[in-house]
């Protein structure tokens, strides 16, 4: 399956009202793990930022007067989300925002949702967090995914924090691939594998049994039952009942 996480920043919070995208990030995720494939460009919007909104990005007009206009990196873009499902938070936002900037160049090139499906985790973290704050900042703070760097808005980075924060929300597997640490046990299988020795036998703790126990739960909790559940079930031996 292939995923791209998408954020844009833009000169105001309403395309209706003429404001433009001034930039675009995009993080693939094939399989559910950062493939290291991203799409970021600045464009020059043609209009005023709206007060607060420059603020907000750190972003000037004299910065992104010699860059590119939006027609001029389209068919780039779309090449990079076609097929793709995008993962957007709060989606009507960006989508208002790229479908007016695709109207604005010719009907023939439709509108997002005729090339990508879309899911919005927004409304997936507030399934989860009822009555909670769900912003991108709550939702890193709240699944543990390390945002202390991000002082201004930024399309690119923001798709990377979010794509962390989605993999925490839907199946708890923040921080994969772009703050990945080694994992201990393999370094010690590869080490055995490069000097010809047997293979080792790594047993799970009683900490990792209940870590395991503990994740197992949350997959039942959202799905009814955990492929673990599946495995075991096709791996019982079958019972005996008397006649």
């Amino acid at each position: 399956m292939r995923q791209v996480v998408l954020d844009t920043e833009t000169t105001g919070l309403s395309w209706d009202k003429g404001n433009r995208v001034v930039e675009i990030g995009c993080v693939e995720l094939v399989e559910r793990r950062p493939t290291g494939r991203t799409f970021q460009r600045y464009l020059k919007p043609d209009c005023v930022f709206e007060p607060g909104a420059q603020e907000v990005t750190g972003l000037t007009l004299e910065f992104l007067s010699d860059k590119p206009k939006f027609e001029e990196v389209v068919e780039e873009f779309l090449a990079f989300i076609d097929g793709a499902e995008l993962v957007i938070h709060n989606a009507a936002f960006d989508l208002g925002f790229l479908d007016y900037e695709l109207g604005r160049i010719g009907a023939h090139l439709g509108r997002v949702r005729d090339r990508c499906n879309v899911e919005d985790s927004l409304e997936l973290a507030r399934q989860r967090f009822p009555g909670q704050r769900n912003s991108l900042d709550a939702l890193c703070r709240r699944l543990g995914v390390d945002n202390s760097h991000r002082h201004l808005h930024g399309a690119l980075l923001d798709a990377q924090l979010l794509a962390e924060a989605y993999l925490a929300l839907t199946s708890g597997q923040g921080e994969i691939g772009f703050a990945a640490a080694e994992d201990p046990a393999r370094a010690v299988v590869a080490q055995f594998a490069a000097t010809g020795g047997p293979r080792p036998r790594i047993t799970a703790t009683a900490e990792d049994l209940a870590a395991h126990d503990a994740r197992l739960a949350v997959l039942r909790k959202k799905a009814g039952r955990a492929v673990w559940d599946v495995l075991l079930e096709e791996e019982a031996p079958a019972v005996l009942v008397p006649a």
